[in-house]
């Protein structure tokens, strides 16, 4: 079911996925550009409902997988909308040669929707490449794996023992541990990092937690102080 996020941002938590036993919820946003296009963040399973809000909202223009995890449920949509272009993060054209992409994610954003979003590739991360999305109007920043938040009782026995130590169950969203460790290009990083905080962020919407609501830029601040203190 899709809900009102924002100005132009619509929401919708899909099916849970399993990896290594540890389950995640899924969470798509739908952003209507200015020429009325929709731009498809993250897509979760397409059921028949889900579809019908969809294009009540606009025509399926964009279909932007963030990062080479969030992949799962791309070829459902890729059907239903194959007018639609996909779009490629970095690592996924590998990871998913079954898939006929259209166009990359890179530094600079699609002249389709430059007028609506800017965009980051942050690299330096070993587990994913991810590309950080500004929604100008809203003033909303949109993370996928970068920064996550489970509620405490999420996960049960030793999973939520790793959870905890992996700052996945945090009071505030927080960059899991795991990601933290595998920044081997740190410098690199903190480059793309510096060009996000400059981003004028109110709210910020992740793929798996709490959307912060207000304060965006000192909430980014904070949560990646590891990488830049």
């Amino acid at each position: 079911m899709l809900k009102p996020f924002t100005s132009d941002i619509w929401i919708a938590d899909g099916p849970h996925v399993s990896t290594a036993g540890f389950h995640y919820g899924t969470r798509m946003a739908v952003i209507r550009l200015a020429d009325g296009g929709l731009f498809v963040w993250s897509p979760v399973k397409l059921t028949e409902s889900l579809r019908r809000e969809v294009d009540a909202l606009g025509e399926v223009r964009h279909l932007v997988p963030p990062n080479s995890l969030h992949h799962l449920f791309v070829d459902d949509w890729r059907r239903t909308y194959p007018k639609a272009i996909l779009y490629a993060p970095p690592g996924l054209r590998t990871k998913r040669k079954d898939l006929e992409f259209d166009a990359d994610l890179t530094e600079e954003p699609a002249a389709a929707w430059a007028g609506d979003l800017d965009q980051v590739v942050v690299p330096g991360c070993l587990i994913t490449t991810e590309v950080v999305f500004f929604h100008r109007k809203s003033a909303t920043a949109l993370f996928t794996d970068l920064i996550q938040q489970f509620p405490s009782t999420w996960f049960s026995g030793w999973r939520a023992t790793v959870a905890r130590l992996d700052l996945m169950t945090k009071s505030e969203p927080a960059v899991p541990r795991k990601f933290r460790l595998m920044f081997a290009g740190r410098r690199i990083a903190r480059a793309a990092l510096a060009r996000i905080e400059a981003w004028p962020t109110e709210k910020v919407l992740m793929a798996h937690g709490t959307p912060v609501e207000r304060d965006g830029q000192a909430f980014i601040a904070r949560a990646f102080a590891w990488l830049t203190g």
